[in-house]
């Protein structure tokens, strides 16, 4: 199912809309975009893993219905954060199900990595517009997740900011008229640095993104690049092409967000400042536009703009990214929980930078590729990876401290 808009947004009532993941990046910018346009929207639910104050702040300055957090170990701070307030409380996995699939017409998927996957889907299966920001969905089981798509009668619009670009380009009623997609990536803040030399690369470095304002697993993974790898699996699945028809450039400024390439010759491309704001406002008001307070683009400013294809030696993710959907099957869920692994073994300092995605590697190597049809078939590729990923940590870890 590409992400065709369907019928009219209703003007007569403002859009319910339920949060999943409130208080990450994506979550505190969709909060402050409804801020911004109180008259337009009225807030059915939010979650969070376990930042209870600030779920409770939003909650309040929202008038949020019912508010949930992952962790119970926190829940006793959000019901006493919460007294008074009339709005309902509850914590753990079932929890955010429930927010997911409470009557809201639009739901933002803003739950970082896997543990996204069950609540997106319970969203899903209501028939809601879903806005996805949780890639990870998608990379681990994106064929069940457009299939339950295409089932309930949803409608799935990306966020990302390079998927949300071309879907603004892209011809859905003419896709045959489609050539292929250009996904553009920074280049993260190690693009000119020697392959070798990113061993000694701390986790503050590696967060530290030169464009773009994100949390610290996706600040990592634009480091390394495996997140274009993942979005490149995620443009498979959302637009229906073929690897071949996904291409990857670098462009260091971030002012052009993706393109859609015409077989005419064509090209069609969504500019803008970087602040993820835009196409979150984009699919939160789709099909329409509201306004943002985002930077506007001064091209004469700007200057020039700069491209270049990607070192793939110094960033080997692209090749495993792409290396895991050409096999299918349980590959890109293995690629997925073993990348979450090692960039938390990372941050945590208990591997190097360059262990990351060759921890990836050897985890895909070391699992036996089978299908993948049904969500216990991706439960169970997500929790071996992880079993396998922990302990190639752990050994490096160990070798690390002897040295």
């Amino acid at each position: 199912m590409n992400p065709q808009p369907r019928g009219e947004r209703r003007a007569d009532r403002p859009r319910r809309v339920t949060i999943l993941g409130s208080t990450g990046s994506v979550g505190q910018s969709t909060v402050d975009l409804l801020l911004r346009n109180p008259d337009g929207f009225e807030v059915e639910a939010l979650t969070a893993n376990r930042n209870t104050e600030c779920l409770a702040e939003q909650a309040r300055a929202l008038r949020a219905r019912f508010v949930a957090v992952a962790d119970p170990l926190q829940y006793p701070a959000l019901k006493q954060s919460l007294a008074g307030s009339g709005i309902e409380s509850a914590c753990g996995a079932e929890a955010l199900a429930e927010a997911a699939a409470r009557p809201a017409d639009w739901v933002m998927a803003g739950i970082v990595g896997a543990a996204g996957l069950a609540p997106t889907l319970a969203a899903i299966r209501r028939g809601a517009i879903v806005a996805l920001a949780n890639k990870e969905a998608l990379v681990c089981a994106g064929g069940l997740v457009m299939r339950e798509v295409a089932r309930c009668g949803a409608t799935l619009l990306p966020v990302d900011s390079e998927h949300n670009a071309i879907w603004q380009c892209y011809d859905h009623t003419r896709a045959d008229t489609v050539e292929r997609v250009i996904l553009t990536a920074s280049g993260g803040p190690f693009r000119e640095r020697a392959f070798e030399e990113m061993r000694a690369v701390t986790p503050q470095e590696a967060v530290a993104h030169p464009n773009w304002r994100m949390g610290a697993k996706i600040s990592v993974d634009s480091a390394t690049m495996m997140n274009k790898g993942l979005e490149v699996i995620e443009a498979h699945h959302l637009f229906g092409l073929a690897l071949e028809r996904i291409e990857i450039i670098v462009h260091p400024q971030s002012i052009v967000h993706s393109a859609v390439v015409y077989r005419d010759g064509s090209v069609l491309a969504q500019l803008g400042s970087p602040d993820m704001r835009t196409p979150i406002a984009y699919a939160l008001a789709w099909p329409d536009r509201i306004e943002t307070p985002t930077k506007r683009l001064d091209l004469a400013a700007v200057g020039r703009l700069t491209f270049e294809p990607p070192d793939e030696r110094r960033f080997p993710a692209l090749r495993v990214a792409r290396e895991a959907l050409l096999h299918g099957g349980g590959c890109p869920t293995v690629l997925n929980a073993a990348n979450e692994t090692a960039v938390h073994a990372f941050l945590d300092g208990r591997i190097g930078f360059l262990d990351i995605v060759d921890t990836v590697e050897r985890t895909l190597e070391a699992i036996p590729e089978g299908r993948l049809e049904s969500l216990d078939d991706v439960y169970n590729f997500d929790t071996a990876a992880r079993e396998i990923a922990a302990a190639l940590s752990s050994r490096r870890r160990s070798a690390r401290e002897t040295v």
